[in-house]
Order: C-alpha cells, then structure tokens, then sequence
C-alpha cells in the first residue's frame, strides 16, 4: 500500500467540504484552531482510522491552513499516512517516551506546535467533554500555552456530522445488510441450553463476516445480550450460562461498514411469553409507528417523542429516558453522536439525511422489552435502514 493515496471511501471533495463547515462553525464560535480528540471526528475530517485511541492523539483544524494537523503517537504516524488524505507534512507525532509518562504530557508537544504556528495567543477549542480527552490533558495545554484561550467547543464537528452525505447514507445501508444477518444469526441460534457466549461469538462473527459483497467492521459497542431479570437494564453483556426456558433476552447489535454504524434491538422469549410483556411489545411497535409518522423534515425532535409518549401512555406505560439518538460513523465505546436525542427537551428540527436509533427500550423492576429502528429522515417523510419484523420473537 502506498503512502499518500486516499485509502478512505470517501473523496477528498468530501473531506474539503466537511473541513470548510467545521471552519464555518468555528468562525461562528470565534475559533483559531480547533483540537478534535474523539475519534470519530478525527476520521470524519481527515479518513484516519486505527485502534490508537488509547494514547493521546488529536486532529487539528486552523483557520489558516487548508488541511487539518493529525497529532499522534511516532509508531502511528504511518497509519496516518495510509488512512488519511493529509499530505505528509501536516502528520506530527510525539516520541515514546511520552507515552503514559509520568514527567511529560503529549500535549507539552501539541503545544510547541500549536505555538510554533503563531497560536500562542490565539482561541482555541477542545472537546472538554469527549471521552478521549483528559482532565490533564487539558491542565496540561493552559498551562504551556498561557496567553491562549482555551475553550469547551463542545460537539462542534460531532453537529456537523449530525446530517449525512449520500456517500454516507450508502455506507449505512450496505451496514444494515449486515444488521439483518446478525439479528437473524443472533435468534436463530438462541435456545434453551445454549450458552450466552456462544451466542456473542457467533454474532460476532456474523458482524465481522458481513455479507459475500463486502465484509464487517468492529462495533462500537459489543452485543448487548441481558436476559431473565436482565432485560430489566439496558447495558448488560453476556455470561457463560445457558440461556433458561421462561426467559426473555434483548439483544442489541449493530452492522458496521467503514466504521458506520447500524444498530437494531430487538426482545425474544424462550417458552410462552407472560400476557404483559406479549402486550408491552404491541404497544412499543405501536408507539414506533406512531412515532415514525411524525419524523419527517421540519419537525422537531421533541414532536417525536411527544407521539411515542402519547401512544405508550394511553397503555398505561411510562418510559422517563430519551427514545432515540443520532448515529452514524462512530468508534468505542459508543455509537450514537452526542448530538440529537429524542425527548422531551430536545430544540433539534429534524433535517433530511439526519439518522437516528429510535429506540423506545421499556425497563421495569424486574423485566423489560426492547424493539428499535434505525432511522434516516428523508425529503418527505422517514426510512427504516432495516428490514426486520417489528414483533417479540418466541421460540
């Protein structure tokens, strides 16, 4: 594989254009530079890609300067130059030793940069809230660049990355193919004596295998499997006991391709299902459909989830979290964006190529049913990703 070459799916027309709207919200925010730590929007604006977010490791945006900086770890550079459109000269790292030191920081560099580039005293934006950057990492930037203002830019690039190109839109797609196969693999290997883990395998394979066209990538977040009392919350893995007659399980996967993520969940049950949880699951796919036909341009995202509220209650059912979020291109350890939620709350319109997980998971004291559609809003009106019975599955 050559260096320099644009190994992303994406055209480098697509990458200027996304750098220019992050500018644009930069300019707005009064910005100089900005420093992306998620990993996500450093692949969003620069194709970068690699399992290197456990060291410090940054995409910068200049006003100034055409592309972005990549800044990362010495033995990562090379990753750079393969997965991104950046030319050679704009791919800085930092030696080992400062790697998990406890003398000096990566940002000590960063910082030498930043001020070798006139920035000493100029307006800078981190991501404060981003998973990836650290409390001394940003102690560590004030304190090297004294005259600069250091400001939270929040889910600046995350924004922009809220609506879709149809490059992305496709990628998606082709995910959801993936999606469809892992559900189905996940269910039909579901039975009363069959460990848990031998579930997770093969969903995991069935997600990395992807279909003979193309293959998968790794998820964000890995299968959420909670079963018996487990459906009770959301965020459970799985275990090496069989899965048990009278019991339901929610599973929760999503297909990857080239980092996009497609998730779906759905709730099956081994043996007769009681009468509320075969009731709860009708008035969740009820509440989705009544939800769906209120997605569309111009609405907003509190009007989605005032239909699906209306719906559930007049079942007399409460759900208190939000019942949706956007997602799309992501890396661990979650795939929604931190940006639109459905609820209550949320001032956000809905725009065309926006993508959502709707996801109305009902948790109670002791059990809960999940059924979730992955979303796209359209010209007119909203597309399921998905072609997947909306149903509880009984076995």
């Amino acid at each position: 594989m050559e260096f320099g070459k644009n190994n992303t799916p994406f055209s480098e027309a697509e990458f200027a254009e996304r750098v220019a709207r992050t500018k644009q919200r930069m300019a707005e925010a009064g910005l100089d530079a900005l420093i992306c730590s998620d990993p996500a929007n450093m692949n969003y604006l620069t194709g970068y890609n690699g399992w290197s977010f456990y060291v410090h490791q940054a995409v910068v945006v200049l006003q100034d300067l055409e592309h972005p900086l990549w800044f990362g770890r010495g033995q990562d550079a090379n990753g750079a130059r393969i997965t991104t459109i950046l030319p050679g000269e704009n791919i800085l790292y930092y030696a080992d030793e400062f790697v998990q030191s406890t003398t000096s920081h990566p940002m000590q560099e960063l910082a030498r940069n930043l001020r070798d580039r006139g920035l000493g005293q100029g307006r800078i934006g981190v991501e404060a809230d981003s998973y990836y950057f650290t409390a001394r990492a940003q102690a560590v930037l004030v304190k090297e660049l004294p005259d600069a203002e250091i400001v939270d830019a929040d889910c600046l690039v995350n924004w922009v990355r809220a609506v879709k190109s149809d490059a992305e839109i496709r990628l998606m797609q082709e995910a959801a193919r993936i999606t469809e196969k892992i559900m189905t693999t996940a269910i039909d290997r579901m039975a009363v004596g069959v460990r848990q883990c031998d579930v997770a395998a093969e969903i995991q394979a069935a997600g990395t295998r992807g279909l003979d066209e193309y293959g998968g990538d790794y998820p964000a977040i890995v299968p959420l499997m909670p079963t018996g009392i487990g459906t009770s919350c959301p965020h459970l893995t799985w275990s090496d006991a069989p899965f048990e007659a009278q019991t339901g399980t929610t599973i929760e996967v999503a297909g990857v391709r080239h980092r996009y993520h497609v998730p779906l969940t759905r709730t099956v049950y081994l043996g007769q299902p009681p009468q509320k949880m075969a009731d709860a699951a009708k008035v969740v796919a009820e509440g989705i459909q009544a939800a769906l036909e209120v997605a569309r341009p111009g609405a907003g995202s509190r009007d989605v989830h005032a239909a699906w509220t209306r719906t559930i209650a007049r079942h007399g059912l409460v759900k208190d979290s939000r019942c949706g979020y956007s997602i799309g291109l992501n890396f661990p350890p979650d795939w929604g964006e931190r940006t639109i939620s459905l609820r209550a709350t949320d001032d956000t319109i809905l725009q065309p190529n926006m993508t959502i997980h709707f996801m109305p998971g009902i948790w109670l004291d002791d059990w809960g049913i999940a059924i979730s559609e992955p979303i796209r809003i359209t010209e007119t009106g909203v597309a399921t990703f998905c072609e997947f019975e909306r149903r509880l599955f009984v076995k």
